[in-house]
C-alpha cells in the first residue's frame, strides 16, 4: 500500500509538469507567432482539415509545430503563419498577401462558406476561432458569398505575458472569378490585470456549475449509493443471518439435520459448484485484469487532470492517458494471473497474450478503420505512420513486459486456490426457473441503475467532446461520479449474483461481469439518441469518428465495470460461503 501510494504521490506530479504550459514571456518587440491549425464545418467538429486546404496564400516554406504525441493523435497540425507580430507593436493595416480568384478557388470557398466553416489559430498556445466567409441575400434565389479579408486580432498583455486573444473580422469581398484580394491583418495591444495563471478561465463554460440539474444529479446518485448499499447489507444482516444460524448448529438430532436437508433450497445447495472455474478461463481472466487495470487507469488520470489542469495545454489528456495504460500494464497481469491460477489454469502463454493485448489490439483495430477513412478524406485527423510506431513501440517496450510481469507475479504470489468449499468432481444440474431469474436478463438489467447513476455527466462529456462546449474541466465531479459508478456497479451486482445462486445457478462468473459490464450498453444507446437529437452531424468521416470513438469509449466502460462487478460479487461469495458449514 506505501509503495502504490508513493507511485500514484509521483506520477501525479509528473502529470503536472507535463499538463502544465510552458510560461513564455516577452520584451518589447519580440516576434510573436501566429500559428494555423485547422479548418472544418462547423456541424461536423471532428471533419478537420489543414487550413492550407482551404485556397488561402500559403508561406514559401512550411513550419511545423508537434505538439507531442498528444497534439498529434488529438489531430493538431500548427504552421507558421509568417503573419509579422511583435509584443506591444500595434499594426494597423497590413498586407498578408494577394490572392487571385479562378473558378477553382470560388469553389471551394463557396463550400466552406456554404458549410459554415472555421478554423482555429494559436498564438502562445491559446486558441482563437474564425469563420471563412458569410453569405449575403439579396432576393430569393439570388445569394452572394463574401470572404473575409481582414483580420483584426486584439492581444491583451500583463506585463511580459499574453493573457487573452480575441479575433474579427472586417471587409468582406464578393468572390468574383479574376478578381485579386487584398488579404490584411491588424493588430491591437491592451494591458489588463488578469494573472496568467487565470488566463484560461474565458475558455471555461460555467455552465457545468450553475447548472442545477448537474447538482441534482450528483445527489440523486449519492441517494442512490446509500440505497443500494442499505439493500445489500440487508441482504448479509438478514436474509443470510437464518441460513448461517442453520449452518452453525452443531448439536441437533438426526430427525432435524434430515428435515433441513429436505427442506433447503437456494445458494445453499450449490456450495460444490459455486467455485467451479469459469468458462473460457484465459478470457475471462483477460478482461478482468484489463478491467482492474482501466479503473486504476481512469483514477490516475481523473486525479491528474484535478490537480494538473490539463485543459489548458493541447493533448495533455490523450498523452497522460497513453503513459498511465503503459505504467499500469503491471496491474492487468497481476490480477489476470493470479485468478488464472486460482483456477488451475493450464494455458500461461494464451493467458498472458490476451491480457496484454485483447483490449489495446480491439482499439488498434477500430483505430485503423477510422484512419483509413480520413485519410481518404484527407483529413489532419489521420495519424501519421510515425505517431503510429511510437504507440506501438510504448506497447511492446514498456506495456507488454510490464503485463508479462505482472502475471508472473500475480501466479507466484496470489495464484494459490483458497476456495472456503471444495468444488464437486460431478457439477450440479440447473433447475429451470422463472424468465426473471435468467442469467441474460439479470445481465441486461444490472446495467440500468450504473448508467442511471452517470446519465447526467454523459451529457456533459459528450457534449464537451462532440460539441463546442469547449473544455471539460470539472474534474472533481467527474472523480465523484466516478466513485459513485463504482460503488453502484458492485452493489446491483452482488444483488443480481445472490439472485442468481438463490436459482441454484452457479455460473455467476461470466454473469456478474456482463451484469456490469451491460452499463456499456445503455451509453451506446444514448451515444445514439445524442447524435440524432442533440447534434447536426452527418457525413462518413464524422459519423464513423462519432460511432467507432465512442465503441472504443464503450468497450473501455464495459471491461471496466464488468471487472470491478465480478471482483465485488467475488468478494461477496466468498464470504457468504466461508461463513457456513460446505462439507
Amino acid at each position: 500500500m506505501f509503495f502504490a501510494f508513493q507511485f500514484l504521490t509521483i506520477f501525479i506530479i509528473c502529470s503536472c509538469f507535463l499538463a502544465c504550459p510552458i510560461l513564455a514571456k516577452y520584451q518589447e518587440n519580440d516576434s510573436v507567432t501566429l500559428w494555423v491549425n485547422k479548418a472544418a464545418p462547423y456541424v461536423n467538429p471532428q471533419e478537420t482539415y489543414s487550413y492550407y486546404s482551404l485556397p488561402y496564400c500559403r508561406p514559401a516554406d512550411i513550419d511545423h509545430k508537434w505538439g507531442g504525441l498528444g497534439g498529434v493523435l488529438g489531430g493538431n497540425d500548427l504552421i507558421d503563419s509568417r503573419i509579422d507580430i511583435k509584443f506591444k507593436r500595434d499594426v494597423e493595416k497590413r498586407s498578408i498577401c494577394e490572392l487571385k480568384l479562378d473558378a477553382s478557388k470560388i469553389a471551394q470557398f463557396k463550400y466552406a462558406i456554404d458549410n459554415s466553416y472555421w478554423f482555429e489559430f494559436f498564438i502562445d498556445d491559446l486558441p482563437i476561432w474564425g469563420f471563412v466567409g458569410e453569405v449575403h441575400s439579396h432576393r430569393v434565389g439570388h445569394n452572394t458569398h463574401a470572404l473575409y479579408t481582414h483580420k483584426m486580432i486584439q492581444i491583451d498583455y500583463n506585463r511580459d505575458q499574453i493573457i487573452r486573444i480575441n479575433l474579427s473580422h472586417e471587409m468582406p469581398k464578393p468572390l468574383e472569378e479574376g478578381r485579386t484580394l487584398d488579404m490584411t491583418y491588424s493588430v491591437k495591444w491592451f494591458p489588463t490585470n488578469i494573472s496568467y495563471e487565470q488566463r484560461f478561465n474565458v475558455y471555461l463554460n460555467n455552465y457545468f456549475f450553475e447548472n442545477e440539474i448537474h447538482w441534482f444529479s450528483v445527489f440523486n446518485s449519492i441517494m442512490m449509493v446509500i440505497f443500494l448499499t442499505g439493500l445489500v447489507s440487508m441482504i448479509l444482516m438478514r436474509t443470510l443471518r437464518n441460513d448461517y444460524a442453520k449452518y452453525a448448529r452443531e448439536n441437533d438430532d438426526m430427525e432435524t439435520l434430515e428435515r433441513d436437508v429436505i427442506e433447503e433450497s437456494g445458494w445453499k445447495l450449490v456450495h460444490g459448484d459455486v467455485f467451479r472455474p469459469p468458462q473460457n478461463l484465459a478470457l475471462f481472466s483477460a478482461v478482468v485484469g484489463t478491467g482492474a487495470q482501466l479503473a486504476t487507469l481512469v483514477l490516475l488520470v481523473i486525479l491528474s487532470a484535478y490537480f494538473g489542469k490539463m485543459y489548458m495545454r493541447r493533448g495533455a489528456i490523450i498523452t497522460t492517458f497513453i503513459v498511465c495504460y503503459a505504467l499500469t500494464s503491471f496491474i492487468s497481469g497481476y490480477v489476470s494471473g493470479g485468478l488464472y491460477s486460482r483456477n488451475a489454469g493450464e494455458n500461461w502463454m494464451k493467458s498472458m497474450f490476451l491480457t496484454a493485448s485483447l483490449f489495446p489490439f480491439l482499439c488498434f483495430g477500430i483505430g485503423f478503420i477510422l484512419n483509413t477513412i480520413a485519410i481518404f478524406y484527407g483529413s489532419i485527423a489521420a495519424i501519421p505512420l510515425g505517431t503510429i510506431v511510437v504507440v506501438f513501440v510504448i506497447w511492446a517496450f514498456i506495456s507488454m513486459p510490464l503485463s508479462l510481469l505482472g502475471t508472473v507475479v500475480g501466479r507466484n504470489w496470489s495464484g494459490t486456490p483458497n476456495n472456503p468449499c471444495r468444488v464437486k468432481n460431478i457439477p450440479r444440474p440447473i433447475p429451470e426457473k422463472k424468465w426473471y431469474l435468467r442469467p441474460s436478463v439479470i445481465s441486461l438489467v444490472g446495467g440500468l441503475l450504473p448508467f442511471a447513476s452517470i446519465f447526467i455527466e454523459m451529457y456533459y462529456i459528450f457534449a464537451s467532446f462532440w460539441t463546442y462546449m469547449l473544455h471539460y474541466y470539472v474534474y472533481g465531479f467527474l472523480l465523484l461520479v466516478f466513485i459513485v459508478l463504482i460503488i453502484v456497479t458492485i452493489c446491483v451486482t452482488i444483488v443480481g449474483t445472490y439472485y442468481l445462486l438463490n436459482a441454484e445457478n452457479y455460473h455467476w462468473q461470466w454473469t456478474s461481469f456482463f451484469s456490469a459490464a451491460s452499463t456499456a450498453l445503455y451509453v451506446y444507446l444514448y451515444a445514439i439518441y445524442y447524435y440524432h437529437s442533440k447534434t447536426k452531424m452527418s457525413g462518413l468521416l464524422q459519423t464513423s469518428f462519432y460511432f467507432g470513438y465512442t465503441l472504443m469509449f464503450c468497450l473501455g466502460v464495459g471491461i471496466l465495470c464488468g471487472a470491478v462487478g465480478y471482483l465485488g460479487s467475488n468478494l461477496f461469495i466468498r464470504r457468504i460461503f466461508g461463513n457456513i458449514k460446505c462439507d
